[in-house]
């Protein structure tokens, strides 16, 4: 490991002594260069510190894209703290046990957000953040820098990070400094970061596209981070014109509504001459997507990965039509493979790897692997086997490497670049007193890649409106885990054992 770099929290600091004018983040309401943004960030360390945060305690964030989400991050981990981002589209039912399981020494959360925060979470030390007054603001304001910098070592935790699991149950992946260093070293291979680059970051900070694949990778490199709290395909094509892009990165169903930008009549001609090239993840783009941006002279770069790794493998542009349907090849700092799925429950040192074209899961191992799930030893020992680290997705591997993936080994579908675990919505719709049995299935959507299809079976002699369960459903789960179709069944099907069947479905 670069010994330099491996304490992610002294990185902001190197630059401002290196580059202190150069341009690190710019949001809507400010910008900061280097020397500001380490100011900022030691200013953070003082009021973290203030409010009991020291080593190993989380610092939970519940915030839209602005600086003081990354001054956050750093400041975490110059504490040797761990940064807990939360999805600010989820409700307060389901904030709630995320927020009993990680135990957060403080809060920082967007102002408009506060009666969900408090029906979340009433007793939890909180700091709010945006708006007039800004306590945050002025929490930095009257704060003094806090210098130095709590030692660390590779593997100590840095972030905690929630995705769900196969139970429906939200699992915390925790990622150590070595993790975010490793990543983004594996994105300047790939994207060619250097330190004069401006990366657009649409996508939200509390997914690991956004920060860990974006953001993050950028200020290790000493380029400049162009934040937006909010996605607007024109206004994105604006900014890029304006403020000289090199790229930016977003989930399909963004692509085609940022294609759709461009080809809309009457024919917009944005100046995109900026930019190096467009980066997606998150889900399968489609191929007629690609060849829509080759006409306006801009290549589109893949990738493919998971909370608990970051990126995985790499599509570069070259190859994306030669390939399409393919994810990519292995990225440089992580040794995948494909491994026959009859023997994968079995010891490792037993694995047998797939010949070409044959499927299997991918299984990883190397710097970019989480160190396990938080407080949750069943499914880290599950997930983590020894050195390896099972993906769960199931992939075949041609004569040149490329991989494809061909279905999940634990259900899951993936709405607009956001994971949805079909057994966590099913729990919810479970609750409704007039529904008995019920299935969630994803299926193909135009826009937003798949969308949720649910199957529900009401009680006896009860009747169901699919209107009346939606809006029911609306109190209890962020928008893109909604169904957006509903069918009643008498029955579901069965296997003779008694599992539901949901490819008939």
């Amino acid at each position: 490991m670069p010994h330099e770099w491996s304490h992610v929290g002294s990185w902001i600091e190197r630059h401002a002594r290196e580059r202190p004018d150069r341009l690190a983040v710019i949001d809507a309401e400010r910008s900061l260069d280097y020397a500001s943004l380490h100011e900022r960030i030691l200013r953070c360390v003082a009021v973290l510190s203030a409010r009991g945060v020291g080593r190993g305690d989380r610092v939970a964030l519940l915030l839209k894209n602005r600086s003081a989400y990354l001054e956050v991050i750093f400041a975490t981990a110059r504490l040797g703290a761990i940064a807990l981002p939360l999805n600010a589209r989820l409700t307060a039912p389901e904030l709630r046990p995320l927020l009993e399981d990680a135990d957060p020494q403080l809060l920082i959360h967007e102002r408009t957000l506060a009666d969900a925060v408090e029906r979340a979470a009433g007793r939890l030390v909180k700091l709010a953040c945006g708006g007039h007054p800004d306590a945050y603001e002025r929490a930095l304001a009257e704060a003094t820098p806090q210098g130095g910098l709590h030692p660390v070592t590779p593997e100590d935790a840095m972030i905690l990070m929630y995705t769900s699991g196969t139970t429906g149950t939200p699992k915390g992946a925790l990622l150590p400094h070595r993790k975010t260093l490793y990543n983004s070293l594996n994105a300047e291979i790939f994207f060619g970061l250097r330190a004069d680059d401006r990366v657009l970051v649409v996508l939200p900070l509390f997914h690991s596209f956004g920060l860990l694949i974006l953001a993050l990778p950028t200020l290790f490199a000493g380029g400049t981070v162009e934040l937006h709290s909010h996605f607007d395909a024109v206004e994105l094509w604006r900014s890029v014109e304006a403020n000289r892009v090199d790229f930016f990165g977003g989930v399909p169903v963004m692509f085609q509504a940022l294609l759709g930008a461009l080809d809309e009549p009457p024919a917009r001609d944005f100046d995109k001459s900026s930019l190096r090239f467009l980066f997606t993840a998150g889900a399968a783009i489609p191929v007629d997507v690609i060849r829509g941006f080759e006409r306006h002279g801009l290549v589109l770069k893949q990738g493919f990965g998971q909370t608990e790794t970051s990126i995985l493998c790499c599509l570069d542009a070259g190859d994306a039509l030669r390939k399409a349907g393919s994810v990519g090849r292995p990225v440089h700092h992580a040794e995948v493979r494909i491994v026959a799925t009859d023997g994968i429950e079995g010891p490792t040192e037993d694995w047998r790897d797939v010949g070409v074209g044959e499927k299997g899961e991918i299984v990883v191992r190397g710097p970019i692997s989480m160190l396990g799930y938080w407080n949750r030893p069943e499914a880290t020992a599950e997930t983590l086997r020894g050195e390896w680290l099972r993906t769960g997705d199931l992939a075949t591997a041609d004569d040149e490497g490329f991989l494809t993936l061909v279905g999940r080994a634990r259900h899951m579908y993936i709405s607009g670049g956001e994971n949805v675990y079909p057994s966590e919505v099913e729990a919810v719709f479970l609750e409704h007193p007039d529904v008995a049995e019920v299935a969630i299935v994803g299926v193909p959507d135009e826009r937003w890649g798949e969308s949720g299809e649910a199957h529900v079976v009401p009680v006896s002699a009860a009747t169901l409106d699919p209107d009346t369960l939606l809006a029911w459903a609306r109190e209890r789960l962020a928008p893109f885990k909604l169904p957006r179709r509903f069918h009643l069944r008498e029955a579901l099907p069965r296997t003779a054992t008694g599992k539901i069947q949901k490819h008939r479905l």
